[in-house]
């Protein structure tokens, strides 16, 4: 069991995060929870450290510099805010190199809770850095418009389109794409504000969406947390701690790797809309079977009651009637790493919820974030078999989606895609 200890009067346990909500519950969607004042580093991240006079949660700070930009490895925020730009027609190299540094010192100051030189708004003023990451990716279209299309890495690609996709190119891609997480979401806003007027005149805003997960502490002890269907979501996703878990987040120069991409990653953005009304109208148990998981718990349902999420998934298991404990057509099973050849992601998803569609039925889902070594291994191939055999997939409708290379991290005194534009 873990020790409890006390931070300015919460309890150190009291001030752990939850794991990332997301669909791929084969894959899992999220680091485990750390804790908020205590944040430990891993592989390469800082950890954070408090600010004096603020609140336990605001105190919560992640330095911008390391060997990988923050946002990939630390304890899933609160709130996020999604947003993709476009280049202003004529803007090539030294354009994007004055932009990159503009956001770099920028997000050094937000990261510390420090007001920014240009363009503060005091949105977030009395407020500490509350956890905050910037992280910044940009897309195929981006190289080719700066003139850079010569180092663009085959990995790159676009998604191939895939059953059922309802796709508004209007809501996904774009040259640049940032995610900027908080626990905060005045923090949050205020960030992407500030970045927005910081681009005026070289990139313009092309979507943005906002979404939030579980506050850290809202729980009383380390759990992993629910999407929006009620689901327990992430109990199986990829932690720094195992073998080989860098190889499946993090790029490295080699054949047809740049060296500019090395300590950086791929990022697939997926709008994911639940179907709701559909998916409440099921009685739990077959809920449960869609998943191949009991909602209560998230134990497996090979696992015998109360034996939590963390017990073992038996795909060859059988019930008392012979018929498989976990459904052919199982969200588990079909998206098992077993089932797709090791294809691994590390899954940090957002819930979102706007309002009602067209139709009346509510506009909620995922705002589904998945970072990999290479998508063509990672991303690609789950998301093919999902989308033809997953009995999920009847209550879920893509509507948007981005690639993009999440550039390396910052190291003291650099900026932002500093290797892709001077090396």
């Amino acid at each position: 069991m873990e020790e409890t200890t006390r931070t300015e009067g919460f309890t150190r346990r009291a001030l752990i995060g939850t794991a990332g909500a997301g669909l791929l519950a084969g894959a899992g969607a999220g680091v485990a929870g750390a804790v908020a004042l205590d944040r430990p580093a891993a592989t390469g991240a800082a950890p954070a450290t408090g600010t004096p006079g603020t609140g336990a949660l605001g105190a919560a700070r992640v330095r911008f510099h390391g060997e990988h930009q923050a946002g990939i490895l630390e304890p899933q925020q609160a709130r996020v805010q999604l947003a993709a730009f476009d280049l202003t027609q004529g803007v090539g190299r030294d354009g994007l190199r004055t932009l990159f540094r503009r956001w770099s010192k920028a997000a050094e100051r937000l990261t510390a809770g420090e007001p920014v030189e240009e363009f503060e708004d005091q949105v977030a003023l009395d407020a500490g850095p509350c956890s905050l990451t910037l992280t910044v990716g940009v897309g195929a279209s981006l190289l080719d418009k700066a003139g850079l299309a010569d180092r663009r890495p085959a990995a790159l690609e676009p998604l191939p389109a895939f059953p059922g996709d309802a796709l508004d190119p209007a809501r996904g891609d774009g040259d640049l794409f940032v995610q900027i997480g908080a626990d905060d979401a005045l923090v949050a806003v205020h960030a992407l504000r500030v970045l927005q007027r910081l681009a005026d005149g070289t990139a313009a805003l092309r979507w943005q969406s906002a979404g939030f997960a579980r506050t850290p502490g809202a729980a009383a002890q380390a759990v992993t947390g629910r999407n929006l269907m009620g689901q327990i979501d992430g109990t199986n996703n990829p932690k720094p701690s195992e073998d080989g878990f860098a190889a499946k987040v993090f790029c490295t120069a080699g054949e047809d790797r740049p060296a500019w991409l090395a300590g950086g990653s791929y990022l697939v953005f997926r709008r994911i809309r639940m179907l709701l009304d559909h998916w409440e109208a099921l009685p739990v148990d077959r809920q449960e079977r869609v998943i191949g998981r009991r909602k209560s718990d998230g134990a497996p349902l090979n696992a015998p009651a109360g034996a939590g999420e963390h017990a073992p998934v038996d795909l060859a298991a059988r019930g008392q009637d012979d018929a498989l404990a976990i459904p052919a057509d199982a969200h588990i099973r079909v998206a098992a790493p077993a089932a797709n050849g090791g294809a691994a992601m590390l899954r940090r998803g957002f819930s979102y919820h706007d309002g009602l569609s067209a139709d009346g039925s509510p506009d909620a889902g995922l705002l589904f974030l998945a970072f990999q070594s290479d998508p063509r291994q990672g991303f690609t191939p789950v998301q093919r078999k999902l989308s033809r055999g997953d009995g999920l997939s009847r209550f879920l409708r893509h509507e948007a989606s981005g690639l993009y290379a999440v550039l390396p991290g910052v190291a003291a005194g650099g900026y932002l895609g500093q290797e892709l534009l001077e090396g």
